[in-house]
């Protein structure tokens, strides 16, 4: 296995970002196996061309995901992945930017479909007037892009749709997915509705359910939404 690193460019990213994403890169595809010591910090510094103040960093950063692990007279390494971060948002963007990304998805639906359901029942019972308000802009402007489809500006507008379901759950435990998750519905709407596939009838009822307060029909409706055909996986035709 080669375990040599390309030099980082001087570009606008920090730089221990830039090497952190390298380093989790190789992780992640598992060409750093798990419970692997990786190459020693004199090694890094010198295939990064960074200092040692950097690649700390980056280490550092890569520790609070659960990726690496430090020990004395040890050395550093990769973590089982039963202890990533799966939920940190550039954990997520480094994981869909490998690419072949058809089990990441099948596994984001699949999270999808056992919490989404109850936080539009919640929504329906605890969203606020303004949150009310918001989430009847958003919808509209979905129902507005369906007569003049705009693929780029759907992926943020449906994604802001199901964002504002979570945050107007009135649930703090699903706050959280408001934003970590951000990075995997770009990523999945993204897919789902390249081909003009909005799922408009769907997104209509678990709309209109939250706003006339019905629990039960919200919790169906978004049900239904992650049950449709439309939903493509990146295998899907």
């Amino acid at each position: 296995m080669n375990n040599t690193f390309l030099q980082i460019s001087r570009a606008t990213r920090s730089l221990h970002v830039q090497v952190a994403r390298s380093i989790a890169r190789k992780i992640l595809s598992n060409e750093l196996k798990q419970d692997e010591i990786i190459p020693s910090e004199m090694v890094l510094c010198e295939q990064f061309n960074v200092s040692r103040t950097a690649l700390r960093e980056a280490v550092k950063l890569l520790t609070s995901k659960g990726l690496l692990e430090s020990k004395p007279k040890v050395g550093t390494r990769v973590r089982s992945s039963e202890h990533w971060n799966y939920l940190d948002p550039q954990l997520l963007e480094w994981v869909t930017d490998l690419g072949n990304n058809e089990d990441v998805y099948k596994e984001f639906i699949a999270l999808r479909r056992a919490i989404e359901p109850a936080a539009a029942a919640l929504a329906a019972q605890n969203a606020t007037a303004e949150q009310r308000i918001l989430l009847s802009a958003t919808f509209q402007e979905m129902d507005d892009l369906t007569k003049n489809f705009n693929a780029e500006r759907w992926v943020e507008v449906d994604m802001q749709f199901h964002r504002l379901v979570f945050l107007s759950s009135g649930n703090s435990f699903y706050l959280p997915f408001a934003n970590i998750l951000a990075t995997m519905f770009k990523s999945f709407i993204g897919h789902s509705s390249e081909k003009g596939g909005t799922c408009i009838k769907e997104h209509r009822a678990i709309y209109t359910a939250i706003m006339a307060g019905d629990p039960d029909k919200a919790r169906q409706a978004n049900i239904d939404l992650l049950a449709s055909s439309k939903h493509r996986l990146p295998t899907s035709n």
